[in-house]
C-alpha cells in the first residue's frame, strides 16, 4: 500500500515508506525524506515514477477524495487540486475515470432514509458557509470534468434531502452517489427511487468514517517502536519535528486493468499540517 501526505508545512507521508522506516527507527528522517516547495515528503519523492504498465485506455482509474474535519473552507479547493495532482503524477496519467468527493460531517443515515426523513443528512439553512464551501469544491470538480481530467464525477454519503438540494445548485450533476449502508441488508427505497429518477448511479462502500485518526497518525510518525521517527519524542530520545498535527485530506486511488479485473495500483496520499517545526 502506498500513501503520501503533502501539507502546507511539508508533511507528505507514504505508508510504504513508514513501514520501511520503522524497520530502522534510528535512521534520521532527514536521510529518507526531502523538502519540496515547503512540504516534507515522507518518504522522499521518487523521481522515476513508473506509472501504468499498459495503455491508459486499458484501465479504469477510480479516485475518492476525502476532505477531513477542522480544515478551513477556504482551503478546500486547493486541497482537491493538490490531491488530484498527486494521483495523476503517481500514475503518469492526465485523467481519471471516476472522481468521488467526500465532505466532512456528511454521513448517510439509513434509519432516517427508511423513515422518509432527512435526519442529519439535510443541508441546514443555518449553514450557509458550509453550503458555499461544498459548492465551491464542486465547481472545481466541474472544471476538472470539463477539461477531461475527471471523466465521471460523484459525491459520497448524500441522502435524499441533501442530494435534492445539491442537484438544485450544481451546474454539472454528479453521475455517482456512493453511500455506506453499514449493517443494513438493503439500500433504503427512497434513495433508490431518487437515484433512478435523476439517473444517478448508486454505489455502496465500506470506507472508514474516520479515515485518518489523529492519534494513529502521531503514532505512525512518532519515535515509538511502531513509528517512523519523523516527530519528536523526548521520552524515547527521538529528535524530530515538533508541533500539533492536523490531518487535512486523504485521497484513495485504484487502477484496474479492465479486461482482467486486476488491481494494478492501489494507494493513498494524505495531507497533514504541522503547526510548528522544531529546529533539529
Amino acid at each position: 500500500m502506498e500513501a503520501s501526505m503533502p501539507a502546507e508545512n511539508g508533511d507528505v507521508v507514504d505508508a510504504a515508506g513508514v513501514q520501511s522506516a520503522t524497520k530502522h527507527p534510528r535512521i534520521p528522517y532527514t536521510l529518507w525524506t526531502n523538502m519540496d516547495n515547503g512540504c516534507l515528503n515522507v518518504p522522499a519523492n521518487n523521481p522515476k515514477v513508473l506509472g501504468l504498465t499498459e495503455e491508459r485506455s486499458d484501465y479504469d482509474i477510480t479516485v475518492k477524495f476525502f476532505l477531513l474535519p477542522k480544515t478551513l473552507f477556504s482551503d478546500w479547493r486547493r486541497h482537491l487540486q493538490d490531491a488530484i495532482a498527486a494521483v495523476l503524477h503517481e500514475l503518469s496519467v492526465d485523467s481519471v475515470d471516476l472522481l468521488i468527493t467526500s465532505f466532512p460531517g456528511v454521513s448517510f443515515d439509513v434509519d432516517s432514509e427508511e423513515k422518509g426523513g432527512c435526519g442529519s443528512n439535510k443541508i441546514q439553512a443555518t449553514e450557509p458557509e458550509l453550503i458555499d464551501a461544498i459548492m465551491d469544491v464542486w465547481n472545481a470538480v466541474e472544471t476538472m470534468h470539463m477539461r477531461g481530467v475527471a471523466l465521471k464525477t460523484g459525491v459520497a454519503e448524500f441522502g435524499c434531502e441533501r442530494l435534492k438540494e445539491f442537484l438544485s445548485r450544481a451546474h454539472h450533476r454528479p453521475m455517482v452517489n456512493q453511500i455506506n449502508v453499514r449493517d443494513a441488508c438493503e439500500v433504503p427505497q427512497p434513495i433508490l427511487d431518487l437515484a433512478k429518477q435523476e439517473r444517478i448511479e448508486l454505489l455502496t462502500h465500506n470506507d472508514c468514517t474516520n479515515i485518518l485518526p489523529q492519534g494513529t497518525l502521531r503514532e505512525l510518525l512518532g519515535g515509538g517502536p511502531n513509528g517512523a521517527g519523523v516527530l519528536a519524542s523526548p521520552k524515547v530520545g527521538n529528535k524530530g519535528l515538533d508541533g500539533d498535527l492536523n490531518p487535512e485530506w486523504v485521497v484513495k486511488y485504484t487502477a484496474v486493468v479492465r479486461d482482467r479485473g486486476v488491481i494494478e495500483h492501489k494507494g493513498y496520499f494524505a495531507s497533514v499540517d504541522l503547526s510548528q517545526q522544531a529546529t533539529v
